[in-house]
């Protein structure tokens, strides 16, 4: 289903969290299910997942992992999707009209490029298996082939080939747009270089723990905060860090969170 860009966004005010989904929101069941508590007790933080896998693949993965987390918005497929409370926006993929996805399939597969599976694939999202070395050729062999395309690599082998105009830093800027927060009010957090546009587009970013290196190379040190807690529990931190209110906090056995300077229930800060 596809709306425009004038439909109900349900934006109240507040902040735009864009967080990743693997290894950013996931990979701590105990940490995704107190992000998850905190997020739905916090009515001036809006969560909006930022994936490079495709919307319904990420569906799948919330309904399993996080099936009472309700995102503002989803963008997906690298950036090439964006939904809003289910609804796909029509504007943004209109852009995109034109764009010859089956020539970037002969470029990149005449040179011996494996295509991913095809859950990981789009009419508008083009990913391959492509080692570091021979990243710089790939791109090159695309341009010589006359394609448009921007290319985002990250890994060991992953490579995605977009339209120009697409990209998870574009979509976030164009959701923002859309529900009319300023870019002051959006916080990004990620765990790899796919997430790196992100953080050079917004002025608060929060890296994760197990962030990967590529990542940490690629963002500007005076805009991020770099978290000490892997995955939920990191985002956590960066939230406090920039000072985005957040409500009642629930109970924890462990007192993970308060012993990183998180408010107890006691002692919350909304």
């Amino acid at each position: 289903m596809y709306a425009d860009t004038r439909m109900s966004s349900g934006w109240t005010g507040g902040w735009l969290l864009v967080c990743d989904l693997d290894q950013t929101l996931t990979g701590d069941t105990v940490a995704l299910d107190e992000f998850v508590a905190i997020a739905r007790r916090s009515p001036a933080l809006h969560v909006v997942v930022n994936s490079s896998r495709p919307w319904r693949s990420v569906r799948k993965t919330l309904a399993a992992v996080a099936p009472s987390l309700e995102p503002l918005a989803t963008i997906t497929a690298m950036g090439t999707e964006v939904s809003v409370g289910g609804r796909h926006i029509r504007g943004w993929v209109r852009q995109f009209a034109g764009w010859d996805r089956a020539a970037v399939d002969r470029v990149m597969t005449s040179r011996g490029f494996t295509l991913h599976p095809p859950e990981f694939q789009t009419r508008w999202k083009a990913s391959f298996v492509v080692p570091r070395d021979e990243r710089q050729s790939a791109a090159a062999a695309l341009t010589a082939a006359g394609v448009t395309a921007r290319c985002i690599a990250s890994g060991t082998s992953d490579f995605d080939v977009l339209p120009l105009g697409a990209g998870k830093d574009h979509a976030t800027l164009y959701l923002a747009g859309c529900l009319g927060v300023a870019p002051e009010q959006v916080v990004v957090a990620g765990d790899s270089g796919n997430d790196a546009a992100m953080f050079r587009v917004c002025p608060r970013g929060i890296v994760v723990a197990n962030a990967r290196d590529e990542l940490r190379a690629a963002v500007d040190e005076t805009k991020v905060f770099f978290a000490t807690l892997p995955s939920a529990a990191g985002v956590l931190q960066g939230l406090i860090h920039w000072s985005v209110p957040l409500g009642r906090w629930p109970t924890t056995d462990n007192g993970r969170l308060s012993a990183v300077g998180a408010p107890t229930p006691e002692r919350s800060n909304g």
